[in-house]
């Protein structure tokens, strides 16, 4: 076994239906198979006395939400986070702060936005923000953004049942149907088929699933639709919404290249290890396209989560365990070269001392030597300083 592995604890927080549709028994099996101990945390009690730990897991998304406007929700997010900064060498997939970014479209959406301005191996299509009112007063804002009908309306929030609720506006009137706060966002054509590409650490795991079908571009007549995500987009789903119109060929899948460079970049820009992206591939163009970001997703068609989720873990540690050699090392370098230094030091003092008083004198400021001395002074000091 690695020294880096021996001894090392592995903590983990996630709400029973997580661990149910996980089925995280199977990762603490695989973790003790490998000679981690593993510990469920109870948020109810004091972390300290749980510890100590060297890699926490949590989904603790429900919680970060509820800390906005609950004051127990908010104690116990604080405490939990006072408890990883003050142990700073725990792992902690993943930090909150860029979990909370992605809780809120608003925010995710501009990390987006952002990065698309530095790779444009793929886009996310135009949209805006609704912050009050209805969508009629949005109407200017969607012209001067350039976003196109059909729209597609989500909710501000990414997290919980109400985020999947989602609806097609095709026209001027249907804006005055959606609220604030959400994001309406031009929809794009994508031949009913979404790529949810499921990332953990340096690892992407792709998988096909059913997505909405083809509308013509443009404002037209058409009333609006109403759907949960959930029911489109699952393994098991069946809806008219999938079903295209006529007869076309499924589009070809982004190329490995392009997942291995977006998701490389998107995980430097997001600053997470576990998250879920939704990529589509535009009709028209065939331009890859990001419509949504989540963390911790389900993970629901890769079996080898479990096994990935480790082995990243493992990465994290060993990297860990290097750079605290390496700091060791840096600080026993340092202690040897000031001790060494010191060394020097007292050996040049002991051979001061050692010298003649008037010659210890005749190197450092120039004076009459004695009369006697005559001779060593104008012939033998000479050749003295030369050696020197």
């Amino acid at each position: 076994m690695p020294s880096w592995r021996k001894g090392k604890r592995i903590g983990y927080c996630l709400n029973d239906k997580k661990k149910k549709k996980l089925n995280f028994q199977g990762f603490e099996d695989l973790c003790r198979q490998r000679g981690y101990e593993v510990i469920e945390i109870d948020l109810a009690k004091p972390l300290c006395e749980q510890g100590p730990f060297d890699v926490i897991i949590h989904k603790l998304s429900d919680l970060i939400l509820e800390s906005s406007y609950d004051s127990q929700s908010h104690q116990l997010i604080h405490d939990f986070q006072t408890y990883v900064e003050t142990y700073s060498s725990i792992i902690l997939l993943d930090p909150f702060p860029a979990v909370r970014l992605l809780l809120d479209r608003f925010e995710s959406y501009r990390l987006l936005q952002d990065f698309q301005k530095q790779d444009s191996c793929i886009f996310s299509p135009p949209y805006v923000e609704l912050n009050s009112g209805t969508g009629r007063e949005a109407v200017a804002r969607i012209r001067e953004q350039g976003l196109t009908f059909p729209l597609i309306c989500k909710t501000r929030v990414a997290h919980g049942p109400s985020s999947h609720e989602m609806a097609l506006i095709f026209n001027e009137e249907g804006l005055g149907e959606v609220s604030a706060p959400c994001l309406l966002q031009s929809f794009v054509n994508h031949d009913a088929v979404l790529f949810k590409v499921f990332v953990v650490g340096s690892s992407h795991f792709v998988v096909r699933r059913p997505s909405l079908k083809n509308f013509p571009r443009g404002e037209s007549a058409r009333r609006s639709i109403f759907f949960n995500s959930h029911s489109v987009s699952k393994p098991d789903s069946c809806s008219r919404l999938t079903e295209l119109d006529e007869a076309t060929l499924e589009p070809t899948p982004p190329s490995d290249n392009v997942i291995c460079r977006a998701m490389r970049g998107l995980r430097s820009t997001l600053g997470l290890s576990l998250f879920g992206v939704d990529l589509i591939v535009e009709k028209q163009t065939g331009r890859c396209a990001v419509i949504d970001v989540n963390a911790f997703p389900g993970y629901e068609g890769v079996p080898e989560f479990f096994s990935a989720l480790l082995n990243h873990i493992e990465t994290l540690l060993e990297s860990h365990e290097q750079a605290a050699r390496a700091r060791v090392l840096v600080a026993e370098y340092s202690l040897h070269q000031q001790a060494s230094h010191v060394d020097k030091a007292q050996e040049s003092t002991h051979d001061t001392n050692l010298r003649a008083p008037w010659l210890a004198n005749s190197l450092e400021t120039p004076k009459s030597a004695p009369a006697e001395s005559s001779f060593f002074t104008f012939a033998v000091l000479p050749a003295v300083l030369s050696r020197h």
